[in-house]
């Protein structure tokens, strides 16, 4: 089994920067890839940004030169580093680990956190 809990979300107001982290324990091993997804109200999960079983990372293009995914093997925690935030960015984002390749999409992950809320104000 694995465990991810997420921290980082909040408050901020747009243009503004806030750091996600999301700690990863239990079975883990170098072959599980992680990404970032986020679900607005009334919307369905879509992904942000994510490890590729290369090593390369890719994001989704609203998110692209702003939000910049990281890692830190040795303490398997992901990090989204989120600058310039706009309005659009408000959601519960959702930190994920998948055991093989492949692509990503919402039905890939087979682990997932319970999410922090991300609000960014006008």
């Amino acid at each position: 089994q694995v465990q991810l809990v997420e921290s980082g979300g909040g408050f901020v107001q747009s243009g503004g920067s806030l750091r996600l982290s999301c700690a990863a324990s239990g079975w883990i091993f170098p072959n599980h890839v992680m990404a970032w997804f986020r679900q607005a109200p009334g919307k369905e999960r879509e992904f942000v940004a994510g490890f590729l079983w290369t090593g390369g990372t890719r994001y989704t293009d609203s998110v692209k030169g702003r939000f910049a995914i990281s890692r830190d093997s040795l303490n398997n925690t992901l990090y989204l580093q989120m600058n310039s935030l706009k309005p659009d960015d408000t959601a519960v984002y959702y930190c994920a680990l998948r055991r093989y390749g492949g692509d990503w999409t919402p039905q890939s992950p087979d682990y997932w956190g319970q999410g922090t809320q991300v609000t960014v104000s006008s």
